[in-house]
């Protein structure tokens, strides 16, 4: 029994000194001491510029190094120039109401529509004098796949999602009453969904915070008017 009494004794004693040990050690971690990983967060490889090796850098880091460079790239230029022919064509199937439509809230959504695509118009225009950029492509300039900047850009409006046919804008123009009204509302549903499709296309590859700014109000607006015009008789 005395033999058992003395084993016990330092296995105990043990215990406590390495509690104790474990004590001191959490007192003792402070600044100088490694910082948790939900403190920093995961790192990220950042590519270097032409010559330069890569970076590593927090994921924070990098999200401020971008938000401080939002010079715009090639999909916030083409997102503009497209933009402003895809909201134009919107103004000139909203023209055709007055005089066609039965329907008073066909005629008061196109008065809304108007309203709100006329001054993106305008911003989107100001946006790209402001950086020096046309409407449309230069004439002469080539693309980076070796073609004529013109012919390019006027494939790409005509290539447009949602963007209604001329046999369309013909057939609306020729429409009158419930049979405009149901067309009309056909033929901007699939305009707006096109909008939505851009915007949502120009967020994940552009780079300059006012482009995406003004995309998140497209997803918006017409994603609410997607909404109304379903209802409509």
């Amino acid at each position: 029994m005395p033999f058992r009494r003395v084993l016990r004794v330092p296995l105990a004693t043990a215990a406590l000194t390495a509690l104790a040990t474990l004590a001191l050690g959490a007192c003792d971690s402070g600044p100088d001491g490694p910082a948790p990983a939900a403190a920093t967060g995961p790192s990220v490889l950042v590519p270097g510029k032409p010559g330069e090796a890569n970076r590593t850098m927090s994921a924070e880091d990098a999200k401020a190094q971008r938000a401080d460079d939002d010079t715009p790239n090639t999909a916030d230029v083409d997102y503009a120039r497209m933009m402003i022919a895809h909201h134009t064509q919107a103004l000139q199937l909203t023209e055709l109401v007055p005089d066609r439509a039965r329907s008073g809230k066909v005629k008061a959504l196109a008065e809304r529509i108007a309203a709100a695509q006329g001054p993106e118009i305008s911003s989107m225009r100001g946006w790209l004098k402001e950086y020096g950029k046309g409407e449309t492509a230069e004439k002469g300039r080539t693309d980076k796949s070796g073609g004529n900047g013109e012919k390019a850009d006027s494939h790409a409006h005509t290539a447009m999602p949602g963007m209604a046919t001329e046999a369309q804008l013909k057939k609306l123009r020729a429409a009158r009453g419930e049979a405009f009204d149901q067309l009309f509302l056909t033929l901007m549903i699939t305009h707006h969904e096109g909008a939505i499709t851009m915007a949502t296309d120009v967020k994940g590859q552009g780079n300059n915070v006012r482009i995406e700014e003004m995309a998140d109000d497209v997803i918006a607006q017409q994603t609410s008017e997607i909404t109304r015009m379903r209802t409509m008789p």
